[in-house]
């Protein structure tokens, strides 16, 4: 029964949700599904529904151990998707083993001028430049000890860090230091984003001085909470070896590879006149980058890793898996292919 209302809650997306959606700009189609999410998890009846129709054909799950905390399947939702925190118990309903929420800044800000999300629906893939627009550390604290404390959530919940953009790149570490003492007591671990190509100067931050006094401080202030580093894909190997190296340094626990890139290659060439654009691109053009990238760091460092980027099918899932991945998460996947991807990967 579980498997037929998965169909059905996969075959209404694709064949209603997703062609309503993709005609609105789209970020307004994205406040209309984090609503809709924010909606059907704050109500138990609602929850309870959408956990039966997603949940995987028995004996296709299993559970990760990972840095003392259970996820229950490898599959988690991206930072970008929740950076509020406001639908956790939907994600959790819909079958994630984790949510990565933010990114977030100690400083509330409102991103970068619109528009600042551009599909390329040709290419599988999303330009965004959205410039962390956030409503700041303290009001993702108090979302978060709501969900928990009102019925509890079962699945780990990661916070994402960035620079808020007002603060200087010299003052960045007390930057994030600020956001961190709020949300620390409320994260199950803690990732530091020093690579999306949104804010200025933050790329900087990946360069060994700075990101050696940035993880130091925050792995030291996070009193035994986990810290893992997101690097950015458009780093060369020597910079990519480096950062590595400073991060199992500073204590770092895993590192989630990767984010956006600046890249604009491959395009499909109907889609080339929006790829112009500025900001950082997710989707299909990044599938065989980021698990080249995952498979490095596995093959030249001890560090769990967390792969994302161009997971757009399952079998996308399963190639990160297979060269090391510990976990997978999804986010441009999820806009194109919805429930179904989610149902297919928890199996993996």
């Amino acid at each position: 029964m579980s498997s037929l209302r998965g169909r059905v809650v996969s075959a209404a997306y694709s064949h209603m949700a997703r062609p309503v959606l993709f005609r609105l700009d789209p970020e307004r189609a994205h406040h209309v599904s984090l609503h809709a999410a924010q909606v059907a998890g704050s109500h138990a009846l609602s929850r309870r529904a959408l956990a039966a129709a997603m949940a995987p054909v028995p004996g296709g799950e299993s559970a990760v151990e990972l840095w003392g905390l259970c996820f229950p399947n490898r599959l988690g939702l991206a930072a970008g998707m929740d950076k509020n925190g406001v639908a956790v118990p939907a994600w959790e309903a819909l079958g994630f083993g984790h949510v990565e929420v933010g990114t977030v800044t100690s400083i509330p800000q409102p991103g970068n001028p619109q528009p600042r999300l551009v599909r390329l629906p040709h290419s599988g893939a999303l330009i965004n430049r959205m410039g962390f627009n956030n409503e700041g550390a303290s009001a993702l604290a108090r979302q978060l000890r709501h969900h928990r404390t009102a019925g509890g959530v079962g699945i780990p919940i990661g916070v994402s860090l960035g620079k808020s953009k007002a603060t200087d790149v010299e003052h960045a570490t007390e930057d994030y230091l600020a956001s961190l003492a709020v949300v620390r007591d409320v994260a199950d671990y803690i990732a530091v984003n020093v690579s999306s190509p949104n804010t200025a100067g933050l790329r900087s931050l990946q360069d060994a001085a700075p990101l050696r006094e940035l993880l130091t401080s925050l792995v030291a202030a996070a009193s035994g909470t986990p810290v893992l580093l997101k690097l950015a894909p458009d780093l060369s190997d020597a910079a990519t070896d480096e950062a590595l190296q400073v991060a199992t340094d500073a204590g770092v626990v895993g590192i989630i590879a990767s984010n956006t890139t600046l890249s604009r290659t491959p395009i499909h060439a109907r889609d080339a006149a929006a790829a112009a654009q500025g900001g950082g691109l997710s989707g299909a053009p990044l599938t065989v980058r980021s698990r080249k990238i995952v498979a490095r760091i596995v093959r030249t460092t001890d560090f769990p890793v967390i792969g994302v980027g161009g997971v757009m099918q399952v079998r996308d899932a399963q190639a990160l898996l297979d060269v090391g991945a510990s976990l997978v998460q999804v986010y441009t996947g999820l806009v194109y292919g919805g429930p179904a991807l989610v149902r297919g990967i928890r199996a993996l």
